[in-house]
């Protein structure tokens, strides 16, 4: 198999703009469309019928290290003024529609919260055998622990988030309680860099080698499972338009009991 290049990429980048901004567009106008919904921001400048857009966060838009380089950052203005001449925009949350609002500019009657929700989580993932068979697939510990399942992004906040725990665990020590341990679920960074932070030198680091686990990539069916065996779910990402893990963890409890 030939290795991508870089022209790959550009090639990738320009097809999408190019159904973007002109081949979906065309579609609606040969199909008479009354309306479209585009669900996801990247809408078409030019529009022969009213538009509905989906803008989950203004991540690119309000976060630096999302930004990107200059083609990045050009089309991210793209798509912030397609979002502008919109019908109607949708949102996740409230907390998004409100930087939509503010940072876009886009009159507020025209912006909609649209929470997300979650597949119901099934009786018969929470079953004893099915525990079971999950805690021993990851290494789970038999004691109380907390799950980290967030991503490895720097928004995620995992740096911080262990430098947090290591003070739960020194207070549990001082005061001679088991403090409990944190696992740290997913398919961890391929290298050590600012926008992907590995967790595992800074868990050396705060000598937390005895008290957290690293599960590697866990697979969605088995996710129910580690969120009803976990003590608590830890969530502390800098910026969400939603944060469903917050949902699934808070699903998968209500379920259990």
């Amino acid at each position: 198999m030939r290795a991508r290049t870089p022209f790959d990429s550009v090639s990738t980048n320009l097809a999408k703009l190019w159904f973007e901004q002109v081949a979906f567009p065309l579609a609606c106008r040969r199909a008479g469309a009354d309306v479209a919904f585009v669900p996801y921001w990247g809408s078409a400048l030019w529009r022969p019928c009213p538009v509905v857009v989906t803008v989950h966060d203004l991540i690119p838009v309000l976060l630096p290290p999302y930004r990107g380089g200059v083609l990045q950052r050009g089309y991210a203005w793209l798509v912030a003024r397609s979002a502008r001449l919109a019908s109607a925009v949708l949102t996740d949350s409230e907390a998004s529609r409100r930087d939509i609002v503010d940072h876009l500019r886009i009159p507020p009657e025209r912006v909609h919260a649209v929470h997300l929700a979650i597949a119901a989580c099934e009786p018969g993932v929470l079953a004893p055998d099915n525990l079971d068979r999950v805690r021993a697939r990851y290494g789970l510990p038999h004691e109380p622990f907390l799950l980290y399942l967030g991503g490895f992004d720097v928004r995620k906040n995992i740096l911080r988030t262990l430098e947090a725990y290591s003070r739960v665990v020194a207070r549990c020590t001082d005061a001679g309680e088991q403090p409990p341990a944190l696992v740290i679920a997913g398919k961890l960074p391929a290298a050590d860099t600012p926008f992907t932070p590995d967790p595992r030198p800074a868990v050396q680091r705060l000598g937390l080698a005895d008290h957290v686990r690293f599960t590697g990539w866990v697979a969605e069916e088995d996710k129910p499972a580690l969120y009803a065996l976990a003590t608590g779910a830890v969530f502390l990402s800098e910026y969400e338009g939603f944060g469903l893990p917050v949902l699934e963890a808070m699903a998968c409890e209500a379920a259990a009991q």
